[in-house]
Parts: C-alpha cells; sequence; structure tokens
C-alpha cells in the first residue's frame, strides 16, 4: 500500500532518513515526541517537499507517477491544514463533489450527524473538536483506500479522541483491504487501533515493533544497583538511572520473569516506551 525507502531530506539542524511500510489492511502508527520527524516524513511521501534521496511507493507506483484518479484513493489530513474559516459544511459539499469522483454525500452527512459536526454554521467558529472532526470525516467519504493522518488527535479532549478513532475503526471495518498510517505523540491512543508501530526520534527510525508484541513482550524492570551488577544484559535495550537504581527496557520480558522471580517488572505503555527508547542510554 506505502513503502518508503531510504528517504532522506536535509535542512540545516535537521535530517531525515526514514524506511517503513504500510501493509494492506494494516492501520499502522507513527510516534515519537514533537520535532522528531513525523509531518516532515508525511510531507516527504506527498510531495509536498522535496527530498534529496530515497523512494515512495503509494498502491505498487512511484509516487510522482500517480494519476489524479489515482490521488483520490489517498486520504489526508495534516496537522497544520484545514478548510477555510468563512465556508460553512453545506458550501463545502459541491466543492468536495467536484474535487472526489467517488464523493459519498449521503455518509458524508451521516457521519456528520452521527458526531455533531453542524452544517450551517461557519467553520471559524467551529471548536477545534468538530474542525477535527470534519477533516476526517472527509477524508473517509471519498473513496479512499489509504489514510494518511498526521496527528488527528493532537488537541482534542478525551471524547472527541474517542469519536476520532471510532470513525477511523468503522472506516477500516468497512473494506478489509484499506491501510492506514497515523502519527501521534500521545501514543497511549493508538493502543487499540495500530496493527504495528514505528518509533521515530530525530529524523531516523529507531523502532519497529507489531503492536501485540510491544505491548506482551516489553516491559520496564526496575532494579538497585547490586540487582544491576548481577543481570543478564542480552535483552536491554535502554537503561536510565534513577534515585533508587535503574530502570532497564528489554523486549524479553519472559525471560527476566523466569530468571529473575525476584525483580520489579513492571508493563510498559508506549508512552514510557517512547521515553526510555529516547532517553535510556543503550548499553
Amino acid at each position: 500500500m506505502l513503502k518508503i525507502e531510504s528517504l532522506k531530506k536535509n535542512y540545516d539542524n535537521f535530517h531525515l532518513d526514514c524506511t517503513l511500510q504500510v501493509l494492506p489492511g494494516n492501520v499502522t502508527g507513527l510516534i515519537g515526541q514533537n520535532g522528531a520527524g513525523k509531518s516532515t516524513t508525511f510531507k516527504a511521501i506527498l510531495g509536498l517537499i522535496s527530498t534529496d534521496t530515497g523512494t515512495v511507493q503509494l498502491f505498487g507506483k512511484a509516487a510522482e507517477a500517480l494519476t489524479p484518479r489515482e490521488k483520490e484513493k489517498l486520504g489526508v489530513v495534516l496537522s497544520d491544514s484545514g478548510f477555510s474559516g468563512y465556508l460553512t459544511v453545506k458550501d463545502l459539499l459541491p466543492v468536495l463533489k467536484n474535487l472526489y469522483q467517488q464523493f459519498n454525500r449521503n455518509a458524508f452527512l451521516d457521519l456528520c450527524n452521527k458526531f455533531s459536526v453542524p452544517l450551517d454554521k461557519q467553520i471559524r467558529k467551529f471548536s477545534t473538536g468538530m474542525k477535527a472532526k470534519l477533516k476526517i470525516i472527509v477524508a473517509v467519504t471519498h473513496g479512499a483506500s489509504l489514510l494518511i493522518l498526521d496527528e488527528p488527535t493532537a488537541g482534542l479532549d478525551v471524547i472527541v479522541r474517542d469519536e476520532v478513532l471510532e470513525i477511523l475503526r468503522s472506516f477500516m471495518e468497512e473494506e478489509e483491504k484499506r491501510s492506514i498510517l497515523i502519527s501521534s505523540h500521545i501514543s497511549s491512543d493508538l493502543e487499540g487501533l495500530c496493527d504495528d508501530f514505528y518509533m521515530i526520534d530525530q529524523g531516523k527510525i529507531i523502532l519497529h515493533e507489531e503492536t501485540d508484541v510491544l505491548l506482551s513482550d516489553y516491559a520496564v524492570l526496575k532494579v538497585d544497583p547490586e540487582q544491576m551488577k548481577q543481570l543478564d544484559r542480552q535483552y536491554i535495550l535502554r537503561v536510565q538511572k534513577e534515585a533508587y537504581g535503574y530502570k532497564c527496557l528489554t523486549n524479553q520480558k519472559q525471560f527476566y520473569l523466569e530468571n529473575y522471580p525476584g525483580l520489579v517488572l513492571e508493563k510498559g505503555s508506549l508512552d514510557e516506551l517512547i521515553t526510555m527508547m529516547i532517553r535510556g542510554e543503550k548499553l
């Protein structure tokens, strides 16, 4: 569905070097702290910025070779994009019909009604949550088979975030070969949505793992200095010094459960995993 190989973009103070892929039927998350390179990656995929080297393939062909009709198979939400604030949703309807041959007016209106997006109110008077829901609703109602979503839940309260994720789950359930690439620095939002995750830091992919593996096999060990000396470190990914001793990130939780029954071991959240991978030190 989407394949990026050695995509590089060099700025004076930032360098992107990204390789990832999104398989048909999968929801793939790109996670990392703000400024890590998520938005740069998305803009490079969409041809909104020039790149230095590397390739982007969409639907099995070079991204720059896509026809206008093939580009309609992309549903895109960027964090810094939106619609004219002086339009109403009703004003948007003829625009969307002319832009997309497969725009589904009935599905669009049904979703607006279901998720309380007003039709006659100027968009500039929408709440942040209404604007976010509108962008997602547009993305899923014009026949797209791949969504590219940059921080779609940023700045939203928990209720609106849940509504956005509900729309995305329904999108995936309707057709089994649809896919989503979604970025977020609120990674806990995506645990129940994504099949796999790429973690990006300072423009580089530092981890790729299936969600089930992250949630079942990764854990944080809490050890004192004496325990640290005796610890088998072959499955330790990162170490962070703490007041009591050390936190150690492992991707082999069962090994330490079986061989070090006295250790304090905590199931790490995705947010803690990001923190450990970025701030922790390699052994």
